[in-house]
């Protein structure tokens, strides 16, 4: 395919169907963001160290600045504004405003997805699994402490 052609993508956002005509280069983080107005999904540092646009991709998290939406086609993703059902905060989200896991925020929606693939693979992690599985995000506020009480403490209310 050569550069500046299209192509037609089908997938689900968030359990949406999306059916679209997209450049074959785009990057999925900008057709989420740009095209879709999901813009939960941030933009760090374009080289996927960050994980600022961490989106879930067939259950499995993915820096979606280094995904082309092509690749998307035929998939199920996940953002941050899919994990609250009917206005009501996942566990995982609670979790972080009830035990100060974010500050600013901006790496926050990759720390909860990080934190879903975890908790859905390990219900009771450890201190040391939790650190583990978010070492793809960065965060510059809260020294990490916060985040690692708040995955915690949503392990235990999803246990319930």
């Amino acid at each position: 395919m050569k550069p500046g052609s299209s192509q037609l993508v089908a997938f689900r956002v968030n359990g949406q169907e999306i059916g679209r005509s997209v450049e074959a280069r785009r990057l999925l983080v900008d057709f989420l963001r740009e095209d879709l107005g999901l813009t939960g999904t941030h933009i760090g540092c374009d080289t996927s160290n960050c994980g600022a646009c961490t989106v879930m991709v067939d259950g499995r998290t993915v820096k979606s600045c280094t995904m082309l939406t092509v690749q998307a086609d035929g998939r199920e993703i996940l953002t941050i504004e899919g994990l609250a059902q009917n206005e009501t905060l996942h566990p995982i989200q609670k979790a972080f405003y009830e035990h100060h896991g974010l500050q600013c925020g901006y790496c926050t929606p990759g720390m909860i997805l990080s934190a879903l693939q975890l908790l859905t693979k390990n219900p009771a992690p450890n201190e040391q699994e939790i650190r583990r599985a978010i070492v793809g995000n960065l965060c510059r506020c809260t020294g990490y402490q916060s985040i690692v009480e708040s995955i915690s403490a949503a392990a235990q209310k999803l246990a319930v």
